[in-house]
């Protein structure tokens, strides 16, 4: 008998979706839409944390040593920084390494090679590149290099510049800017969800609205509460599946292009300059697969259910 009645119900849901097909198009373009917004929050948050991530990346500080500093001095200090705590990573430079990188660099450029070797002998200096765990704490590092005693060798300091004065104000904007788009962004998405949980079961109690006399008629001929939702409950579902399928194909091509988009919007140099952001949405969107598979469909067949369950209840009371 319960096999019997859930037949019932799956057929009678299949023949309402496709019986109400202006109805049952509206409904998925809403879910659609919805879960546009979910994909979007999706590739909103990818990006920004790429972009972040990347910004931080380029932000450092850079220990110029004098040009008669031994190697074995240099190396002795970057393992001293290396243990603070407040260091992510430190990278040494050494002179023939700066010299190597500048040559490859403007190598179709030979008027600043000759120039260079009209020196005759290495310009560069060696280098220590520093990157802090959070922008938070380059002060702090910087603190520890102003301490010029701990660099010196027979009372002659080893250290020639310490670029951290011309980085600061980016370093402090950056501290202060990524917590606040970290808080912005949570609170965006949580706005966004409630917006389009508020459509979409807006938009399913208005196709409800129209089989609201059939509802009626079932309920006073003794039908059960759940034999009326049942076939609501399918359509919602199924408006879910075709929903969260039109989705990933929308996100899938948004992925494929947005290297032109970003190439066209950011210009190419802007592009180049932040190279990770080229192809972060497609790769972020091949490698996470199936992570945005489940959520997508998952919330379309969830928002697409909920909503026509909630919204026949209304109806249910003669």
């Amino acid at each position: 008998m319960i096999f019997t009645n859930l037949k019932r119900i799956i057929k009678a849901g299949f023949v309402n979706f496709w019986r109400n097909g202006f109805l049952s198009f509206s409904a998925i373009v809403v879910i659609t839409l919805s879960l546009l917004i979910f994909g979007g929050l999706i590739f909103g948050s990818a990006f920004g944390r790429t972009l972040l991530r990347e910004v931080k990346d380029k932000v450092d500080i850079n220990v110029y040593f004098v040009l008669d500093s031994n190697e074995t001095d240099i190396i002795a200090l970057k393992k001293v920084i290396e243990n603070l705590s407040e260091v992510d990573k430190v990278e040494y430079v050494s002179r023939d390494k700066a010299l190597a990188d500048f040559r490859d660099k403007w190598k179709d450029n030979t008027s600043i090679l000759q120039g260079l070797d009209e020196i005759g002998e290495n310009p560069f200096p060696a280098v220590l590149n520093i990157k802090a765990k959070e922008p938070s704490q380059y002060s702090g590092i910087a603190n520890f290099l102003d301490s010029k005693s701990s660099f010196s060798k027979e009372g002659v300091s080893i250290v020639e510049k310490v670029n951290y004065n011309q980085n600061k104000l980016v370093i402090d904007r950056l501290g202060r800017i990524i917590p606040a788009v970290e808080k912005t962004g949570s609170i965006l998405a949580i706005i966004f969800v409630i917006v389009a949980i508020i459509i979409t079961f807006n938009t399913i109690r208005l196709i409800i609205f129209t089989a609201k006399d059939e509802i009626s008629i079932m309920k006073l001929v003794g039908a059960s509460n759940l034999y009326i939702r049942g076939p609501f409950v399918i359509s919602g579902i199924m408006y879910g599946l075709f929903s969260g399928a039109f989705t990933l194909v929308l996100m899938g091509g948004l992925a494929y292009y947005s290297d032109t988009i970003i190439m066209k919007f950011a210009g190419v140099q802007g592009a180049q300059d932040f190279s990770l952001l080229i192809n972060v949405f497609s790769s972020y969107f091949i490698t996470n697969f199936g992570q945005i598979f489940a959520l997508i469909l998952g919330s379309g067949i969830v928002l697409g259910a909920i909503s026509s369950y909630l919204a026949v209840k209304r109806y249910l009371r003669v």
